[in-house]
This record gives structure tokens, C-alpha cells and sequence, in this order.
């Protein structure tokens, strides 16, 4: 039976990870007919959170909870460490296309508030465990965001776009392209959630298997299927420099705001619709602990970067960095 589960969370994570592709590429040539800062916060980032969002339904409507959790705080392990490690090291050294010494973050300010704000107001909500009132206190934290994102529109259309650093021609995409890019957007959506479900219940199966908490294979495993469509899109963009260094920066912490803003409140409305109203996210000692290391490394992640410029020695660190909070997740459990 070991195996079995094994092979089939293999199989599934797979699909995942090939859905994920079908979406990232389908949202990335959608966001370059529409372009614009806002379309890559709002339909980029929502679009690259759907595997985690299929996950995380999946997940609560299976009344794994734990598995649920820790993959929301996963995904944001994984991309504030490794995610922008890898993308650091591609832009500042000759995998990238024109390599820089360093990238320029200091108009990101207000997106690394919001992300500190949004990672210690989660983890206060949860010293209670996370009921109706949380998901709607996270829906309106997102709405805040999505408010943020609307005026910063407003400003781009005072200045040229980022995207035009990538696209000089920045013509307007034919229509057989769009169709294209919205069949793989939509191809890519319908298999997230019809691969999240299986994946859930082979992750649990293997779980039990192997005798590991299903927190702790959520938190390292889900990331991989869920972080992808983000992760291609980032060594994509580091890959094109300045411009696309800067604009995988917004994305990674555009999206990980949406984690701990929308993900969250999915969460809770899932439970809620698996169970009722009433139904509440229990906080057990080891999501704690995962609440508690993922908001510290997020707060350790973001501090760096109010110095505005960031390069090859801070995504080293990073790396590191990736390497405790992995190393953590098997002593966590002990304590």
C-alpha cells in the first residue's frame, strides 16, 4: 500500500504541475495583451494562486484541516525563500539575459508593509483557531489589497508601464494568440481542480505511510504543485532582466499578500461549507509552530529588502534560510 500511495501522489503532483504550466503560460500572454501593473496583481496573481486555492478547497472539504493550513503556509515558505532565492541568483549572474549587481525594490514599500501586516495579523487570529469572523475579517483585508492595487493603476497610467521594458513593440496580440492563451489559462484551471482532490487523499495516504504528520508533507510537497505556475513565471522574468527582475519581485509578494489574505478566507468558507456556519479551524500545537516559523521567516525574508537593493549574497541567504525552516519541520513536531 506504501508504494501504491507513493505512486500516486507522484502521479498527481504531476498533473498538478502540468496544469500549473498549462496556467502560467496561458495567464502570461494574457497579462501582456492587457498589460499593466494592475492586470499582473490582480489576474497574474490571482491566476498563479489557483493551484493553491484548488489545494486548500480540496483539502477543507476533505475535513483535513491540518493538510489545509499547511499548505497556505507552505506556499509562502517556499516562494519568500527558495522562490526569490532562485529568481535572485538568475537575475544577478549570466543565466540571465543581460545580468544586473543588484535589484531596485524601493517601490515595492507599500506591498512589504502589507505583506508583514497581513503574515502577523494572521497568526494573532490564530491563537484562537479561524471561524466566520476570520474569513471575513481576511476577504476584507483582500479587498483592502485589490484597493492598493486600483490606485497604483491609476498612477502607471501616469508613467509608462514596466511591461514595456519587456516588450518594446507592446503591440497589440492577435486574436488567435489570445484564444490560444485563454484555452491554456482555462485547460490549466480545470485540471488544478480536478487533479487538487486526489492529490489531498494520496497526500494523507502517504502520510500515514510513512508515519509524518500530513502538516509536514503539506507544507514541503504541496508547494511544488502549487508555487509552480509562480515559479516559472519568475525564472521567466529574471531571465529578461531589469525590467522582469523588478515586475517577478511584485508578483512574488503581490501573491503571497493574496496567501494570507484570500487563501485564508478560502479556507475558512471551505470548512464552512464542509461542515456548516459554526464550523472552526482548530489551532493544534504543530499548525502553531508552522504559524509561528512561517510569519518569522516572511518578517526575516521582507526586512532585507526596506535597504531597497537586493542581490546575489541576499538570495544565498535565502537559500539558507529555505534550508532551517525545511529542517525545522521535523523537530517541530518533538516539541
Amino acid at each position: 500500500m506504501g508504494l501504491e500511495n507513493a505512486l500516486l501522489l507522484i502521479a498527481w503532483l504531476g498533473e498538478l504541475v502540468f496544469s500549473s504550466w498549462l496556467l502560467s503560460d496561458g495567464a502570461e500572454h494574457l497579462s501582456e495583451r492587457w498589460g499593466g501593473r494592475f492586470v499582473g496583481r490582480t489576474l497574474l496573481s490571482v491566476a498563479t494562486t489557483l493551484p493553491e486555492i484548488g489545494i486548500v478547497v480540496a483539502a477543507a472539504n476533505h475535513g483535513s484541516y491540518d493538510a489545509a493550513i499547511g499548505s497556505a503556509l507552505g506556499s509562502n515558505l517556499f516562494m519568500m525563500t527558495l522562490g526569490l532565492a532562485v529568481m535572485l541568483i538568475i537575475a544577478t549572474t549570466r543565466l540571465s539575459r543581460a545580468p544586473q549587481k543588484f535589484i531596485d525594490v524601493r517601490e515595492f514599500n507599500l506591498d512589504k508593509i502589507l505583506l508583514i501586516v497581513t503574515a502577523v495579523v494572521g497568526a494573532l487570529m490564530f491563537i484562537d483557531g479561524f471561524d466566520v469572523l476570520d474569513g471575513v475579517i481576511f476577504s476584507g483585508l483582500f479587498g483592502v489589497y485589490l484597493f492598493f492595487a486600483f490606485r497604483e493603476m491609476k498612477k502607471e497610467k501616469q508613467s509608462p508601464p514596466l511591461e514595456t521594458e519587456l516588450h518594446p513593440e507592446h503591440v497589440k496580440k492577435s486574436r488567435a494568440h489570445f484564444v490560444r492563451s485563454m484555452i491554456l489559462f482555462i485547460a490549466g484551471t480545470i485540471g488544478i481542480f480536478f487533479g487538487a482532490e486526489p492529490f489531498i487523499r494520496a497526500l494523507e495516504g502517504q502520510a500515514v505511510d510513512m508515519g509524518v504528520s500530513v502538516v509536514i508533507l503539506a507544507v514541503i510537497i504541496s508547494p511544488i504543485a502549487g508555487e509552480m505556475p509562480e515559479k516559472i513565471s519568475m525564472i521567466l522574468l529574471a531571465r529578461k532582466g531589469h525590467g522582469g527582475a523588478s515586475i517577478a519581485v511584485a508578483n512574488v509578494l503581490g501573491s503571497k499578500i493574496l496567501n494570507n489574505t484570500l487563501l485564508l478566507a478560502v479556507a475558512v468558507f471551505a470548512a464552512m461549507n464542509y461542515k456548516g456556519m459554526l464550523t472552526k479551524i482548530p489551532n493544534t500545537s504543530l499548525l502553531e509552530n508552522q504559524m509561528i516559523l512561517v510569519t518569522v521567516i516572511t518578517i526575516v525574508s521582507i526586512i532585507p529588502m526596506f535597504k531597497n537593493k537586493i542581490g546575489l549574497k541576499f538570495g544565498i541567504f535565502l537559500l539558507a534560510l529555505y534550508g532551517v525552516g525545511i529542517g525545522l519541520q521535523f523537530v517541530l513536531p518533538s516539541l
